[in-house]
């Protein structure tokens, strides 16, 4: 199940956030939070494959899409996470548009990539649905519900957006403001008229391809805005900031 995928295919937007904290129990109690996904990060996060084994195997129990952020852009950072099952991969740092041929070649099976193929998780190894009427069967479901996005925060992607949003195996971008005001000379200023300008150009690239668009979003209030202007996905802040935020106003209305 891809509920990214699903909401899109009922023209609603969906609604993630990264994790953090390195808990499946924190991953397991989003099914009762109404999250479409939530994505396990490997860039700022010190997380092992074994921990993203265990976080996929939570999501999945919990009816959460998992995604996973890679942390280079290299065959086994992309091969691993899609063979344990991660339904998305998000590929921060992108500049070019052959890193993300080459992200193609690495996340999708032919005729769109070059995919290695193994029986794994992914496809119950090889008696899951998904694979149990063969392998090219697996294959094209695997190309249609697993995402490939790649992460605009840098003025590379920037120049080459729309070119990358119309590749073949490119599902969706998902934007980075944060590392992207840097980029652009503006840090953390996320207004700044460079921004909404940037911002624009990259929702009007997935919108001209027919691709997804995700962007992060510090807080609730900011998401519903990026949401009335278009963008299809929304990921929320941080497990870990939500649990302090949480902890720090507890604590100030028992003391005040």
């Amino acid at each position: 199940m891809n509920r990214i995928l699903e909401k899109a295919g009922c023209c609603q937007p969906s609604v993630g956030t990264f994790t953090h904290l390195k808990s499946t129990a924190a991953i397991e109690s989003m099914s009762y939070t109404g999250l479409d996904y939530v994505i396990i990060d490997t860039e700022h996060c010190a997380a092992d494959m074994d921990f993203v084994s265990a976080a996929i195997t939570a999501a999945d129990a919990a009816g959460v899409t998992p995604v996973v952020r890679v942390n280079e852009i290299a065959r086994a950072a992309v091969l691993r996470p899609l063979d344990l099952g991660a339904k998305g991969i998000i590929v921060p740092a992108v500049e070019t548009v052959e890193q993300v041929r080459q992200l193609v070649r690495y996340a999708k099976f032919p005729p769109l990539g070059n995919r290695g193929f193994c029986p794994t998780r992914d496809g119950g190894w090889g008696f899951a649905e998904n694979a149990a009427a063969g392998a090219e069967a697996y294959m094209e479901d695997c190309n249609r519900q697993t995402l490939l996005i790649p992460q605009c925060e840098t003025a590379g992607c920037l120049a080459h957006i729309e070119e990358i949003a119309a590749m073949d195996g490119v599902d969706g971008i998902f934007v980075g403001p944060l590392d992207l005001s840097i980029a652009l000379g503006c840090p953390m200023q996320l207004d700044a008229p460079q921004m909404t300008e940037a911002i624009g150009r990259i929702l009007a690239a997935c919108k001209q391809a027919g691709k997804l668009s995700f962007i992060f979003c510090g807080g609730a209030k900011d998401a519903k805005a990026r949401l009335s202007t278009g963008f299809d996905s929304v990921t929320c802040s941080l497990d870990t900031l939500m649990y302090i935020q949480a902890c720090r106003s507890m604590v100030e209305e028992i003391l005040s």
